[in-house]
């Protein structure tokens, strides 16, 4: 046989080794093979089949992690930058032997592998033995190195999406149980109070599926009830998290007997311990007497409610108070604040969420609309749904950033 036809006999073994070659490795992808297995036989067919001796891959993650290194010293790796040596400098296929960075020259090729002009690794490879004659395995394979490299990092990264989209589903999944379990924290508006007494409306409104604000009402006794209001500082999960162990611990401790001071400055211990000073939780918290028509109340840290004498059309902010819980480690002052209510009288309370909305003019709106809407004879479901409204709260109003609550109540003559 001639040298021509011996020539065609290895170009047409060649080409057959290719297309089994990526053909097994396009079997192993489609068998859910691990990135570790498929490394593994991307590594086999590189050293064993094309005598590849020196085989770096750099794969970004959000950094730039080395995830196969064969053949090469701790020594060249830890020279190695990729921001600086590869990421600058190598957007085509490189040849390095005569690269000016020393560490690169004991590789031939570079190879980026990029998804839509975004860089997804880098591959360095070189020969095993540098001072064979003929052609380097790397020059004459060099394209089906390209091809098969691409494969393999394109199916590495399809691997870390599909598991990210798994790990989000179900992180989906587990805040709108969060979301559930955490709207069976506020009670339900059937069960509020509302007779001869007193009327008492309320609204929630997480900003996501999980929120940081809180609010309850208890029946302390035949003649007493108990309510609060309270916002965690940040967001999330963890804000979450604490608010409902705050719910537990209040509601514990929410009784005729316990004092409001003795009710706040246990609260203030038990969110120390649980937050370690790295959140904090505003708190406005009453009781209210419907014998003596005497709300006793603190305001720990909290946006002041709006107290509105419907008689004498007065408007005022309950201040008296302490600062906020978990704020520091022992409460500095404390003023327990007292109302007689023996006219017709309406009580506003409400999270911040509700108006540090800021305009289209990078203004922050404030309290003052909500004055506007509560200063009239109007019931206190009404006032609330009109402001409501007004904010365009449940109509995706792109300035609020914060969770949004509030309690109304309504006190009769």
């Amino acid at each position: 046989m001639d040298i021509s036809g011996k020539a065609s006999i290895n170009r047409l073994k060649l080409s057959t080794f290719k297309l089994n070659t990526l053909l097994i490795i396009t079997k192993a992808i489609n068998a859910n093979l691990s990135t570790g297995e498929l490394l593994e036989r991307y590594e086999q067919i590189l050293r064993e089949d094309l005598n590849i001796g020196k085989i770096l891959i750099y794969k970004y993650d959000k950094t730039w992690d080395l995830i196969l290194s064969s053949g090469c010293s701790q020594g060249i790796i830890n020279r190695i930058d990729v921001e600086k040596d590869l990421l600058e400098h190598h957007k085509e296929i490189s040849f390095v032997t005569a690269s000016p960075n020393p560490t690169l020259r004991v590789f031939d090729n570079i190879i980026p592998v990029y998804n839509n002009n975004v860089p997804l690794a880098f591959v360095l490879i070189g020969d095993i033995d540098e001072e064979k004659e003929g052609v380097s395995p790397t020059i004459k394979h060099l394209h089906f190195i390209q091809t098969l490299s691409n494969i393999i990092i394109v199916a590495i990264e399809n691997i870390r999406l599909y598991k990210e989209s798994l790990e989000q589903e179900a992180f989906k999944i587990e805040l709108e149980m969060a979301s559930k379990m955490q709207s069976m924290l506020i009670p339900d508006r059937s069960i509020l109070p509302h007779n001869d007494k007193i009327l008492v409306s309320t609204f929630y409104h997480p900003h996501s599926e999980v929120g940081g604000d809180y609010y309850d009402f208890l029946n302390l006794n035949d003649d007493e009830i108990g309510f609060c209001i309270a916002d965690v500082s940040g967001k999330g999960v963890s804000a979450a998290l604490l608010m409902s162990n705050f719910q537990a611990n209040l509601r514990a401790l929410f009784t005729t007997e316990v004092s409001l001071k003795e009710i706040v400055k246990n609260l203030n211990e038990r969110v120390m311990s649980s937050a370690k000073g790295e959140k904090f939780i505003t708190l406005f918290i009453a009781k209210y007497s419907y014998k003596t028509k005497v709300l006793k109340y603190v305001n720990a840290g909290h946006n002041p409610p709006i107290f509105y004498n419907m008689q004498t059309k007065e408007l005022k902010y309950l201040r008296d108070g302490c600062v906020g819980m978990g704020m520091l480690d022992e409460i500095p002052t404390f003023k327990l604040g007292t109302l007689k209510i023996n006219q017709p009288a309406k009580l506003f309370c409400y999270t911040d969420g509700l108006v540090e909305l800021v305009d289209e003019d990078g203004v922050t709106m404030g309290t003052e609309f909500v004055e506007k809407n509560l200063a009239n004879s109007k019931e206190i479901d009404e006032n609330i749904n009109t402001i409501i409204k007004k904010q365009k709260v449940l109509e995706g109003n792109t300035s609020i950033f914060d969770d949004i609550s509030i309690i109304g109540i309504e006190f009769y003559a």
